[in-house]
């Protein structure tokens, strides 16, 4: 493979489902070893685009490309494999069994003890699938997507079920793989985790790419900043009329009013309240996920990379 090969490309791709467009001209190439979360909310195309990486689905238009090729064969071949949320899983098997049976698909497979050991499952390999827990069931999903040894790895809520400890120890896991060279493309509703381990975010909203870029230039793209103080019975309508104000929210005695201009705002509150502790904060990458994808939100300057 040329290493300039993109591992996805995907060109002007619509897919219509009868006189519904749930992608609408969707363009983006992942390069090979990033770390990628593909985010958006419910309905917004992710789901679908990613049944056309893995070959699942046909474009009614465009194109997708895996590693060059097409997506079927580059499933068919290993290189390509995938972690769902649910399914797929036998529960009157064990652990090892199950990976055992996986593994005879693959020629050639990694040996069963690397994959279990890399997913944090190898000492319960005689459970019962149907006896684990739902984060041990999703970590054995994990160990049977690297049994074919992956050079894309695709994730639906990968981490569903697990307890902290086992969150980060996945994550871990994913980025030293990408530092081999394995290419990761994820969807989450913990974007706490798309913050913290993705190289890169594409927000989806109605079938099209919203914002493409680091965690760092998403944020930037919601503007503003939050100033919180405390403030004993705050006159909201005082504080709404600051230059630049577009929000006011009271709980109990602390007041969050957000604006463009932070620094107005903060000497307002010494000058002319009782305001004290006051903190300066930018939204976070939740605050951007709704600014750009929520029903009334409108497409940044800049934000298509």
């Amino acid at each position: 493979m040329n290493s300039s090969t993109p591992a996805v490309s995907i060109d002007g791709v619509v897919k219509r489902f009868g006189s519904v467009t749930a992608v609408d001209g969707l363009s983006l190439q992942i390069q090979p070893g990033e770390v990628v979360a593909f985010l958006g909310p419910n309905g917004a195309g992710k789901t679908t685009t990613v049944d056309m990486i893995l070959g699942l689905s046909q474009p009614s238009e465009g194109s997708v490309q895996i590693f060059g090729g097409d997506a079927r064969q580059a499933v068919a071949l290993g290189r390509v494999a995938a972690v769902m949320q649910t399914g797929g899983l036998l529960k009157d098997f064990t652990v090892r069994e199950t990976v055992e049976l996986t593994a005879s698909l693959f020629i050639p497979s990694r040996p069963v003890d690397e994959v279990l050991d890399r997913a944090g499952i190898l000492d319960i390999g005689d459970r019962l699938v149907g006896k684990a827990s739902g984060g041990q069931q999703q970590r054995l999903r994990f160990a049977l997507a690297l049994l074919s040894d992956p050079d894309l790895l695709i994730l639906d809520e990968p981490t569903t079920g697990m307890d902290v400890q086992g969150r980060r120890e996945f994550w871990h896991a994913i980025r030293s793989d990408a530092a081999d060279g394995r290419t990761t493309v994820f969807a989450t509703h913990y974007l706490e985790e798309a913050d913290a381990y993705a190289d890169r975010i594409v927000l989806v909203r109605k079938g099209k790419i919203v914002a493409d870029g680091t965690a760092a230039e998403i944020k930037a793209l919601s503007a503003g900043r939050t100033v919180r103080a405390t403030l004993d019975q705050a006159d909201t309508s005082a504080l709404a009329r600051i230059a630049g104000v577009d929000s006011v929210d009271v709980r109990g005695d602390s007041v969050l009013i957000h604006g463009s201009d932070s620094d107005e705002i903060a000497r307002y509150l010494l000058n002319h309240t009782p305001a004290r502790d006051l903190e300066i904060t930018s939204r976070n990458l939740e605050d951007a996920f709704i600014a750009l994808t929520g029903d009334d939100a409108q497409t940044p300057e800049g934000a298509l990379a």
